[in-house]
């Protein structure tokens, strides 16, 4: 299914037929990714009188009780309500599920600290001039298959300075995406500076923008424009587990 669209007055194709899901899948269990020391997922059948809700011991259907955490257990979008002591929701937030996106990759910078930090410059020397896209996704490097199952938990993995964040809203990115478990340092004392930078919260509240972490890209996939379908769970809470899947843009 081809589709035709246009951005910035740029005429481009995609083919729906070709999905890239850049989404790391909810699996219970230890062998899949985690972090904030949230409980691995779990799923459990129903049983209720001689009712089981697992055909594979014997029951007529699978029907299963889900326990997961959002932030913690896979690729999940988050919304202001994140931060905010009012209570927005992801499926009141994000109304729109089309974008154009930019994918970049980057590595870290090691600051005096230790601490692995994306820096504000970093950002601009990548996408100053190429004007702007409602969503940015960032790959960080290096990269591997080992982000489909690291435990995040304790090992004050990378993230962004809040200048950098500061950065992607004056460019006009409303949707930022990162395989990256938190977009803030894991322990900051509460303080949450990226987060806050990005909704500008709470100053100046940005409703309509999203954060989505722990995606995984591929080394296939290369940088560049994407037509981004980002896919969620209508929770009224502030973060759903995601699918945000990616075409490629060729021009027309």
């Amino acid at each position: 299914m081809l589709i035709e669209l246009t951005h910035r007055g740029q005429h481009y194709r995609a083919n729906l037929a070709v999905p890239i899901d850049i989404s790391i899948p909810l699996k219970a269990g230890l062998h899949t990714v985690n972090c904030f020391y949230a409980p691995p997922m779990e799923a459990e059948p129903v049983v209720a009188g001689s009712f089981v809700g697992s055909t594979a011991l014997g029951g007529p259907v699978n029907f299963l009780n889900v326990r997961f955490n959002p932030h913690g257990n896979g690729t999940h979008t988050e919304c202001l309500g994140h931060i905010a002591k009012e209570p927005y929701t992801i499926n009141q937030c994000l109304k729109q599920f089309s974008f154009i996106a930019r994918l970049i990759s980057l590595y870290p910078t090691k600051a005096e600290t230790g601490d692995r930090v994306i820096f504000r410059e970093q950002l601009a020397g990548l996408l100053e001039g190429l004007g702007p896209t409602d969503a940015v996704i960032i790959r960080t490097l290096p990269n591997d298959e080992l982000k489909l199952r690291t435990n995040y938990s304790g090992s004050n993995p990378p993230y962004f300075h809040h200048e950098a964040i500061s950065f992607l809203v004056q460019q006009g990115a409303r949707h930022l995406l990162t395989d990256l478990p938190s977009v803030d340092r894991e322990e900051d004392g509460g303080q949450l500076l990226a987060h806050r930078a990005f909704w500008q919260y709470p100053d100046n509240p940005r409703l309509d923008c999203t954060i989505t972490e722990l995606v995984y890209l591929n080394n296939s996939i290369q940088d560049g424009l994407y037509l981004l379908n980002l896919q969620i769970a209508g929770f009224e809470i502030d973060a759903s587990p995601s699918k945000p899947v990616l075409y490629a843009l060729e021009r027309c």
